[in-house]
């Protein structure tokens, strides 16, 4: 079984320098809030309702899946319906779970599956097939999960296939690196677990699906002690009762219309309904460290959920040492904020990257070969990057490795460049946001 990112034929794009950016923009549904709505809607009782959710190959793929274990999903305009099994009652799948290059949607349905006594077998494309899931399947290998293969099983990469127990322990797992896919994945697999299903987490991850479970309607409860460590436990074998939701603007995909109003002189661009929980937050907050122009309007709440209105102008930004501990935050907008760093004046120095070495590609790796592409000055540690900003000559050729997030970083980079940046490969900025480039060409950057 396959996925269309599987073989494609490359799409390569340029971006030219442009005068200026302008306007009022919307990006998709957050693509962390789009899976899990997915995801609990097909265990929950009743009709769950899912207003902006988004439609990206990643989320789609979830989305599949969920069908595949009974769920019955429909779409009617802008709003998707999950007609639940209620909480224990999915079935086995009749084919292999496609995934294709969703890292998310994958390692949280491993988690889903765990405590159902049937296999379920997991393909993906090259880059998910080439990502450890042994970080989310070691912890639910303690609950009784079996992992067979037809020869990647030790290296715990797919295709494989799980198989929970007849009777499934729950487990208390402190996690050793800060994860919500990890954190995720146990919970999920406690709900069809009797008894307490435990996690601790030195540090705070996002904290979607101790929002959604307990909207609706889990057992859980979430403590939180002096040093900021935090323990969640989950009574399994509840009922989840069916909800209706409404996902909010993503901050990872606002994030590049944010730097590229910053870095593109004369510029002034204004984000709508983008979620603003902390637990994301750590790019606006090192981007205004770093003197951006960078305001929050309009802030409210929406299915538990804080959002609002981001505007961003033209600025003259600093380099700054960007501390590990908010790496959890900003996880995915490195590369961006990389960008924006060689734009910056001095040196600006991230710590704590060790998570970007097994996103879809070694993605810190991916960020400093595009930057010496095109010229700046940059130096790659174990788990840190420290960049020299300065002015952008461009015209390099950036190699994305199948990544979304380098594609549209760099595509950022060449609107502000000297010269063009050309980008190997377009075709899978559709797994996450399929609007980049005509939201961009709106604003006014000339992709070609």
């Amino acid at each position: 079984m396959t996925s269309p990112i599987h073989d494609h034929k490359p799409v390569p794009m340029t971006s030219a320098r442009v005068s200026k950016l302008c306007g009022t923009i919307s990006v998709p549904g957050d693509k962390s809030i789009s899976h899990r709505a997915l995801i609990l809607g097909a265990i929950a009782d009743g009709q769950t309702t899912i207003h902006g959710l988004l439609e990206a190959d990643d989320v789609m793929a979830t989305a599949k899946a969920m069908g595949e274990l009974g769920a019955t999903i429909r779409q009617e305009n802008d709003t998707w319906s999950v007609d639940g099994m209620g909480n224990g009652a999915l079935l086995q799948p009749q084919e292999p779970l496609d995934f294709g290059n969703a890292g998310t949607g994958s390692r949280l349905t491993m988690g889903l599956v765990a405590g159902y006594d049937f296999p379920v077998t997991f393909v993906g494309d090259a880059s998910l097939s080439s990502r450890p899931m042994g970080r989310v399947l070691n912890p639910l290998r303690e609950s009784g999960l079996q992992i067979e293969s037809a020869g990647k099983a030790e290296q715990d990469l797919l295709p494989l296939t799980t198989h929970g127990a007849p009777l499934p322990l729950p487990i208390t797992y402190r996690v050793p690196v800060a994860s919500a896919q990890v954190k995720s994945a146990i919970l999920l697999a406690g709900l069809n677990i009797a008894g307490v299903t435990t996690v601790i987490e030195p540090v705070m991850t996002r904290d979607h699906t101790e929002k959604m479970l307990s909207g609706f309607g889990a057992d859980i409860t979430v403590l939180t002690d002096e040093n900021g460590a935090r323990t969640i436990s989950l009574v399994g074998q509840g009922d989840l009762q069916a909800q209706d939701i409404t996902v909010p603007g993503d901050p990872s995909s606002a994030s590049f219309a944010l730097v590229a109003g910053l870095i593109v002189p004369n510029s002034d661009i204004s984000i709508e309904g983008v979620l603003l929980n902390p637990t994301r937050t750590g790019l606006f907050d090192t981007l205004i460290e770093m003197g951006a122009d960078l305001t929050i309007s309009n802030q409210r709440t929406s299915g538990g959920e804080e959002i609002g209105d981001v505007r961003v102008r033209s600025s003259l930004l600093k380099g700054v040492v960007v501390p590990a501990e908010r790496a959890p935050s900003m996880i995915d907008e490195y590369p961006v904020l990389a960008v924006a760093a060689a734009f910056a004046e001095g040196e600006t120095h991230m710590l704590g990257l060790h998570e970007l070495r097994v996103k879809e590609c070694d993605r810190l790796n991916a960020t400093v070969e595009g930057l010496k592409a095109n010229g700046i000055h940059c130096t790659e540690g174990e788990e840190d990057l420290r960049v020299i900003g300065g002015a952008v000559k461009g015209g390099g050729i950036v190699k994305t490795h199948l990544d979304h997030r380098i594609a549209m970083a760099f595509l950022v980079m060449g609107m502000a460049s000297e010269k063009p940046v050309r980008v190997d490969d377009t075709y899978m900025i559709n797994t996450s946001f399929r609007e980049f480039v005509p939201l961009m060409s709106k604003l006014g950057a000339n992709l070609t």
